[in-house]
């Protein structure tokens, strides 16, 4: 059910919630088959009958419809897939944050000045963490045997003891022909301890078409961050094959605050892309 909390200006909302309110606020009926979802707004009294959204509601709609970057944020882990992001506006700043196993998703406006330490937070960037020192800072393999490693944390067989599922992280890095010694077992320290490995893209309308940046990161607890240097972000689908170089680069948190920095368009580039769109 959706809820809001006035206070903090954020909103639970489902997909369903959002079709909903992005058609009322365009000015077009709700889709027949999202009833119950217009039923559930106007319950939580976010839509009256008429089909005029709260007041509360117009700053996170307008954002949202009109959005100059978009900013994606996927994050995978033990728990699966979790998308996030943010909208930034002219005037507002909205950030959506999913939850394990629930269909809503928090929406909160941001203030503008702090959308860089909401983003790190998202991502749950640790700036005063302390991680082991590892035997190598570089670690090159094949998407394919990634993959195989990783889908021993995601497989229906439960195993219980880490050393148990150590050894069949490695026997399963070793079965699609990974990396030789010592990088084996590294990795296979790496997606044990793997908290979430997530990748973060920014997307406007920039002068020729859409402009996107992108990095991608695993977080690997104790073992620190390791930044995905290949297959560079945005990655097209093309380039997803299990023969396909991967590439992981111990870095500080540090250098992840600036690569999240960096992800931002300056103000040069919005208003220029913005005086071309008006000229057309």
């Amino acid at each position: 059910m959706p809820s809001f909390d006035i206070s903090r200006s954020r909103f639970r909302l489902a997909d369903g919630h959002m079709i909903v309110l992005s058609e009322l606020a365009a000015g077009n009926p709700s889709p027949d088959e999202f009833a119950t979802a217009r039923e559930e707004l106007a319950d939580a009294g976010l839509v009256n009958e008429e089909g005029k959204l709260s007041p509360l509601l117009l700053p996170l709609m307008k954002t949202v419809l009109t959005p100059g970057v978009v900013i994606t944020l996927e994050a995978a882990g033990r728990q699966g897939r979790l998308h996030h992001g943010m909208f930034i506006g002219e005037e507002h700043v909205v950030a959506h944050e999913a939850w394990p196993g629930t269909a809503e998703a928090e929406y909160s406006c941001v203030e503008p000045k702090m959308l860089v330490w909401k983003l790190a937070d998202m991502v749950n960037l640790q700036q005063s963490s302390v991680a082991r020192e590892t035997a190598a800072s570089v670690v090159e393999t094949t998407i394919g045997a990634v993959e195989a490693g990783l889908a021993i944390l995601e497989g229906e067989q439960v195993v219980r003891a880490a050393d148990e599922e150590r050894e069949a992280i490695h026997r399963a890095l070793a079965a699609a022909h990974g990396p030789g010694e010592p990088t084996p077992t590294l990795l296979t320290g790496l997606i044990s301890e793997l908290r979430s490995s997530w990748r973060l893209t920014s997307a406007w309308q920039g002068l020729k078409g859409t402009e996107a940046r992108g990095f991608a990161v695993w977080d690997c607890g104790p073992l620190g961050y390791w930044l995905r240097e290949l297959p560079t972000e945005p990655v097209p689908e093309e380039r997803i094959t299990p023969a396909a170089p991967f590439r992981l680069v111990r870095v500080e948190a540090r250098t992840i605050w600036t690569r999240i920095t960096d992800l931002l368009p300056d103000a040069g580039e919005l208003r220029k892309a913005a005086d071309r769109r008006s000229a057309a």
